[in-house]
């Protein structure tokens, strides 16, 4: 058997219950004390936890791992790992920038050439109205002057 003190039986908490119905012997029940966890015995004190600042304990301890094993292969990277990632992230960031400012002279120039085609069709309209305007007119004159003679 085992050093450990035996546990005190305890009562089953009664406000756990699944279901809804409870007589009155229940409720006086409900209100027991909740029972307490027997203290160890056999804990002893941690002692303090303030360390002096000039301490060695202080700080992270530095470890030595072997090439082979797997806590020396971390994701950290060296400084020409991080040299040559800032690098290519520019690179890959002026390609972009490269791209869209293609993109964009390609929209600005198919916009002013919309645009010649808009003005150049808006004067042919203008210049449609004024003559259909001057055939209507000439027309009256014309149909005025014949009704006139009859």
């Amino acid at each position: 058997m085992s050093n450990e003190p035996a546990l005190p039986p305890t009562k089953p908490n009664l406000s756990e219950r699944s279901d809804s119905s409870c007589s009155s012997s229940d409720s006086q029940d409900m209100h027991a004390p909740i029972p307490m966890r027997p203290r160890f015995l056999s804990r002893k004190s941690s002692g303090t936890l303030i360390v002096p600042r000039d301490s060695s304990e202080v700080g992270p301890i530095e470890h030595e791992y072997e090439a082979d094993d797997v806590r020396a292969m971390s994701p950290r990277r060296t400084s020409e790992d991080l040299e040559n990632l800032g690098r290519e992230a520019r690179e890959e960031l002026h390609r972009h920038a490269r791209a869209l400012q293609e993109s964009l002279l390609m929209l600005f120039n198919r916009i002013e050439a919309v645009k010649e085609e808009h003005d150049k069709l808006d004067n042919n309209n203008k210049f449609l109205q004024k003559y259909i305007g001057d055939l209507m007119s000439t027309s009256k004159i014309t149909s005025s002057s014949s009704r006139g003679r009859k």
